[in-house]
């Protein structure tokens, strides 16, 4: 049986417990290197620059000068399993940075590799990454299509190579959809990419309020939401992974829920995943069955009383997969289920108090937001760290047995645009 790695051995002093990394998403882009404390707070220790450029504080999924949450995404930092190497997306440049990890939580800058997609505008959206480790594959993730997918090999010294395949979630009726996340199933014969819009709400212009009209106008006057899978079925791409890392033709599958934004998986039980809606306000348990086809539970929804819709939008499963903590952009909170055998059922709703932002921001609803986006639990469980960009803060938490979250600092992170967590 392997032997676990002492604290020194990893490279970390006396009351420090492991490493958390955040990208600044900054025009200048860099990756913010913290230390986790034994009582859960965070020290920075490093900004190391990635050799990209993000979007800065500007929004391209909305064409918005000043907005959190910028590409409307997750997974834009992420380290690979044997904890050898981060890679991070710069969304304003589309192109990916390879960091080789030290054992003592350290980031030297490898390569940076454009992912083969022309900027188009100010800013271009590479947003989510997905690696394979049995075929070295990279998979980045664009906001925009029409090649929302495209794929890199990473060698055994984590150099990056372009590969020509790309791949799309457009539709022949949908020629402009809006892409989420993407994620390798545990056994790696899937590909999942989640969709948020099936139309760039940036073509659909802001409410006075700077709130998104989500509603379009069609042939014969009638109203038709623009958030995918809601109502047509087929907000779910997936992909057969090959085995030289490229991939089969994309089946679509009804969500059961509007924007099917966020998957993630189980992580004793590789066949199982949750899903987190941005329109559809809850969450799902599915299954991929012995066939390889979806299975997709009902939608089970959080207190929405608040405004329509609350933007449910990212999703941190504790290591004992039993609580699943859901991030609400549009309540600037976060609401927590408990797994119940196959099923899901509310825990804390809210599981914290909202976080205020500087007013400046809005949600698909219309409500004020401090813009929360990306979160990360670490692998005892015991804290959850949370990005709310418009505050510009990372707040950490201490998980509680019935589901509730308790802030117990928080560290100052650069304005609006942050994004991704990863860590170890």
């Amino acid at each position: 049986m392997a032997r676990e790695a002492t604290t020194s051995e990893m490279g970390m002093s006396k009351g420090q417990t492991g490493h958390l990394y955040i990208q600044t998403n900054e025009i200048d882009n860099a990756i913010i290197h913290y230390t986790r404390q034994a009582d859960g707070k965070l020290a920075e220790v490093a900004r190391i620059k990635t050799g990209g450029a993000g979007s800065g504080e500007f929004k391209p999924i909305s064409g918005q000068e000043s907005a959190p949450n910028s590409y409307e995404g997750a997974g834009s930092v992420i380290i690979t399993s044997d904890r050898r190497f981060l890679f991070a997306t710069n969304g304003g440049d589309n192109s990916v940075s390879s960091f080789r990890l030290e054992s003592d939580g350290r980031l030297t800058l490898l390569d940076v590799k454009s992912t083969g997609n022309p900027v188009e505008g100010r800013s271009g959206t590479a947003k989510s990454l997905a690696f394979a480790p049995s075929t070295r594959t990279l998979f980045v993730l664009h906001a925009f299509g029409p090649d929302h997918l495209r794929l890199m090999s990473v060698d055994a010294e984590g150099m990056l190579k372009t590969r020509p395949e790309q791949y799309t979630v457009n539709t022949y009726s949908k020629r402009n959809r809006v892409s989420t996340m993407v994620v390798v199933s545990p056994n790696e014969e899937l590909v999942l990419v989640g969709t948020t819009f099936d139309e760039p709400i940036a073509h659909t212009g802001l409410y006075p309020d700077g709130s998104p009209i989500l509603w379009v106008q069609r042939a014969g006057g009638a109203l038709h939401s623009i958030a995918s899978n809601a109502p047509d079925p087929d907000g779910l791409a997936v992909f057969a992974l090959q085995k030289d890392g490229s991939l089969g033709t994309a089946r679509f599958y009804d969500a059961k829920g509007g924007s099917p934004f966020y998957i993630a998986f189980l992580n004793q039980r590789p066949n199982t995943f949750v899903i987190g809606y941005a329109v559809g306000d809850g969450c799902s348990i599915c299954t991929i069955e012995k066939n390889g086809s979806i299975k997709i539970g009902p939608l089970v929804k959080i207190d929405t009383s608040a405004g329509l819709p609350s933007e449910l939008c990212w999703l941190a499963i504790a290591p004992d997969d039993r609580t699943i903590y859901a991030t609400n952009f549009g309540y600037s909170n976060i609401s927590s289920y408990r797994i119940n055998g196959s099923g899901l059922e509310i825990a804390c709703d809210p599981a914290c108090p909202k976080v205020p932002g500087d007013g400046t921001a809005r949600g698909l609803n219309g409500t004020v937001t401090s813009g929360p986006s990306d979160s990360w639990i670490s692998p005892d469980g015991a804290y959850l760290y949370q990005i709310y960009g418009n505050a510009s803060k990372l707040v950490s938490y201490s998980t509680q047995p019935d589901g509730s979250l308790k802030e117990i600092g928080s560290v100052k992170i650069p304005y609006n645009g942050s994004q991704g967590l990863a860590g170890f």
